[in-house]
């Protein structure tokens, strides 16, 4: 079980993704390869995002966490990410696929209670990302660019007003479905976006070392 800041997680080339593993650990739940031609998302390293336009940061008081959960040698592991990650999508990424998880990593960003970003990232160029509650797409950047990511425009008409969006199924191989996900953002109001970040942990077997990673997070903080 590990935990810590990124930073003693990172290294510097991007992470390529052993995928021979026990399923339902934050890995692909066949054991397959990944092929890039059937990735959900693609992102290059070069994609331009508005940063939120002219929506203020989420301040400190309003990010709850931005972490990462990872299985190194087969085992469980978290880290607390810098909290300017919480309002920078493009970096959240890059700094997710330098994660030297076995099998990719996938980060946590809740902010106010209310909205949890989800970004599951699988080698270089396999991205599935997963927002809790579109109606704060005009409220915080990273909320905006993980929507624009998904390919879809902030400001059609024809985007939801409510509601998750993306890819629900990102969490199928780890026992959570579509529907367990969907339930969850829109059935039952007394779950906050941090009840359904440690449903996903508990889900990946990760639930101990995210409440660590939570805590570190917050520990860093407080000392800043």
């Amino acid at each position: 079980m590990t935990t810590g800041r990124a930073d003693d997680a990172v290294e510097d080339d991007l992470i390529e993704i052993d995928d021979g593993h026990e399923p339902d650990d934050l890995e692909d739940a066949d054991g397959a390869e990944y092929d890039d031609a059937e990735d959900d998302s693609e992102f290059d390293g070069d994609s331009e995002f508005d940063g939120g336009g002219d929506l203020d940061d989420a301040d400190d008081d309003e990010i709850d966490f931005c972490v990462a959960l990872y299985r190194e040698d087969g085992e469980p592991a978290g880290v607390a990410l810098e909290p300017d990650l919480a309002n920078d999508f493009e970096e959240l990424l890059s700094q997710l696929q330098r994660i030297p998880g076995d099998a990719g990593a996938l980060g946590l960003v809740s902010l106010d209670s209310e909205v949890l970003i989800a970004v599951r990232v699988r080698g270089p160029r396999h991205v599935q990302v997963f927002v809790s509650d579109v109606y704060y797409v005009d409220t915080w950047p990273i909320v905006r660019d993980a929507v624009e990511f998904l390919g879809l425009d902030p400001a059609s008409d024809d985007l939801p007003e409510d509601g998750p969006i993306g890819d629900l199924n990102m969490f199928a191989d780890l026992g959570l479905s579509e529907m367990d996900v969907e339930a969850a953002c829109l059935d039952d109001d007394d779950v906050t976006s941090e009840d359904l970040a440690a449903r996903i942990a508990k889900a990946a077997r990760s639930e101990a070392v995210f409440r660590q990673a939570v805590d570190d997070y917050w520990d860093v903080e407080d000392e800043e």
